[in-house]
C-alpha cells in the first residue's frame, strides 16, 4: 500500500474511501470507515457493551431485558437531545409554528458564506431568540457536563448538530451548509477549552509520541521521499514548502474545527503550488502524500494528533465525508498513519541502513549529500549573483546621488554669483539716483539768468530802433 521503487508512496483513490462503499471519504481514525459509516458501528457496538455488562445483582441480562433498556437509552438521548435543543420535553406543534418558523428562517436565506458577523446577528434578533436561547442552554449544560468521556460529548455535539441542521431542513442544502458551518463555529469556540484535549482520553501521550516520532526522522530527506524539487534551472529563494509548513503550524492556534481544516486545506494547496513550480509535469496523488509527509516531517505540527482528533470528533460531518477538506484532511491522516509506521523498504532502504539512520550512526549516503552539496551551491552562487546585481545598483544609485548633489551646488554657486552681479547693480543705480538730481537743481538758476539777460538785450535793440524812426 505505502512503498513503491518508483515514487516512495503509493495510495489509490480506492483506498482513501471508506471501506463500506458509500462513496464519502474514509479515514485511518476510523479504522477505513467515514464518519457516518463509523458511528454506525461504533454506537451500537458501545450500547451493546455497555448493556450487556452485569446487573446491579450480579445477574446477566436476558435478552428482552437487554432490548427494553436499548430502547430506554434511545428514547432518554433522544429526549434529552429535545430539551437540550428545544427547551421543552417535546418539539412545538408544526401548526402552531408554521408561520413563526418561515419568519425565523427568512433572515438566514441571504446569508453570504462566510459572514460570521452577519450570522451572529441574525441569531440576536427578536425573530431568533429561541434559536439563541437553545443554543445557549446547550452550551450551559455541556459545560456543566465537561467531565463525561469525549466521545460522549462528541455524541451530544453532533446530535445538536444534527437537530439543528433538522430546523432548516427546508432550505436549499447549500444554506443548510452554510448555516451549519456558522452554528459549529459558535458552538466549538465556546467549547474548545472543555473538549480540546480531554483527560478521558490519552490524546496528550500520543501527542509527546507523535512529536518525538517525528524528531527521530529528521534526517530524512525529499530525495527519499521521491518528492519533486526544483532543478538548477528554476530560480528559487529557499525551501518551496515552507508556505505548506507554515500553514500546518497555524492549524493548532486555531479553535473551531471548520477554521482547523481551513490550514489543512491551504497547506495542500501551498504543497500543489510548490510541486507545480519543481516539476514540468502536473502533480499526481503520490506526489502529493509524498510532499505532505515532508511537511510534516519539517513541521513536526504541535499536538497534531490532538487537533486531527478534534476535527474528527466535533467537525461537521460532511467537511470530512466529501469535498476538497474531505480530500485533504484524509491524505493528511494517511501521511500521519504512513509516518507512525515508517521503516525501511519504505523508503528503498535496508533494515539494517534504517536501523544505522535511526541511532545516528549513518548519515546521508555520498551521493545524496553530494546532490545536496550541488543544490545548496547552486543556491549560494545565485543569491552571489543577486547580491552583485543589487551592490551594482547601489553603486550607481550613489553616483547619481552625487552627481545630483554638484549639480545641485553649481546651480546654488551661480545663482550666488548672478544674485551678487544683481546686488552691485541695484547699488549702482542708487548712487546714480542721488548723484544726478542735484546736478540738475545747480543748473537751474544759470539758466534764468540768461534768459533774463536775453531779455535785456531784446528791449535795448527795440528801442534804438524806435530813435530812429
Amino acid at each position: 500500500m505505502w512503498t513503491d521503487k518508483q515514487r516512495g508512496i503509493r495510495v489509490s483513490q480506492k483506498e482513501l474511501l471508506c471501506k463500506n462503499a458509500c462513496g464519502y471519504y474514509g479515514n485511518p481514525a476510523w479504522q477505513g470507515f467515514c464518519s457516518k459509516c463509523w458511528r454506525e458501528t461504533a454506537r451500537p457496538a458501545a450500547a451493546s457493551r455497555q448493556d450487556a455488562s452485569p446487573a446491579n445483582d450480579g445477574t446477566p441480562l436476558t435478552f428482552s431485558k437487554f432490548e427494553e433498556k436499548k430502547s430506554t437509552e434511545k428514547g432518554r438521548r433522544i429526549n434529552t437531545m429535545r430539551r437540550l435543543f428545544w427547551g421543552t420535553p417535546s418539539p412545538p406543534k408544526p401548526q402552531e409554528s408554521f408561520e413563526r418558523h418561515a419568519n425565523v428562517l427568512k433572515p438566514y436565506q441571504s446569508l453570504e458564506p462566510g459572514d460570521f458577523t452577519g450570522f451572529l446577528k441574525i441569531l440576536k434578533s427578536p425573530s431568533s431568540q429561541r434559536l439563541q436561547s437553545r443554543c445557549t442552554a446547550f452550551l450551559n449544560t455541556m459545560e456543566a457536563y465537561h467531565d463525561l468521556p469525549v466521545q460522549k460529548q462528541s455524541d451530544h455535539v453532533q446530535d445538536f448538530f444534527q437537530s439543528f441542521a433538522d430546523y432548516f431542513s427546508t432550505l436549499p442544502e447549500a444554506q443548510v451548509t452554510r448555516i451549519m458551518e456558522h452554528v459549529e463555529k459558535l458552538i466549538m469556540t465556546r467549547l474548545h477549552k472543555w473538549v480540546f484535549c480531554h483527560d478521558s482520553c490519552d490524546d496528550e501521550q500520543k501527542d509527546l509520541a507523535l512529536q518525538r516520532r517525528i524528531r527521530s526522522l529528521n534526517w530524512i530527506t525529499p530525495q527519499m521521499l521521491s518528492v519533486p524539487f526544483p532543478d538548477k534551472k528554476t530560480e528559487v529563494t529557499g525551501d518551496p514548502f515552507l508556505p505548506a509548513i507554515t500553514a500546518i503550524i497555524e492549524m493548532d492556534a486555531k479553535r473551531a474545527p471548520q477554521d482547523k481544516l481551513a490550514c489543512v486545506s491551504k497547506c495542500s494547496q501551498h504543497v500543489f503550488e510548490a510541486l507545480s513550480t519543481s516539476n514540468s509535469e502536473p502533480a499526481n496523488a503520490d506526489d502529493f502524500l509524498s510532499a505532505l509527509v515532508y511537511v510534516v516531517l519539517k513541521a513536526n505540527p504541535p499536538r497534531l494528533h490532538s487537533n486531527m482528533q478534534y476535527v474528527i470528533r466535533f467537525g461537521l460531518p460532511h467537511s470530512l465525508m466529501a469535498g476538497e477538506s474531505g480530500y485533504y484532511f484524509t491524505n493528511l491522516s494517511c501521511a500521519v498513519a504512513f509516518i507512525d509506521k515508517l521503516d525501511g523498504p519504505a523508503l528503498n532502504l535496508s533494515p539494517a541502513e534504517f536501523e544505522g539512520y535511526m541511532l545516528r550512526q549513518r548519515a546521508p549516503t555520498e551521493g545524496k549529500r553530494q546532490q545536496v552539496d550541488s543544490d545548496t551551491q547552486h543556491l549560494l552562487e545565485e543569491l552571489q549573483g543577486r547580491q552583485e546585481k543589487l551592490d551594482q545598483g547601489m553603486d550607481a544609485l550613489n553616483r547619481q546621488l552625487q552627481n545630483w548633489v554638484t549639480a545641485v551646488h553649481s546651480q546654488l554657486d551661480e545663482a550666488t554669483a548672478q544674485f551678487a552681479v544683481v546686488q552691485k547693480e541695484t547699488a549702482a543705480q542708487g548712487e546714480l539716483s542721488q548723484v544726478f538730481p542735484s546736478s540738475s537743481h545747480n543748473a537751474s538758476p544759470q539758466e534764468d539768468d540768461k534768459d533774463e539777460s536775453v531779455l535785456v538785450l531784446t528791449d535795448q535793440r527795440a528801442g534804438t530802433q524806435d530813435t530812429d524812426c
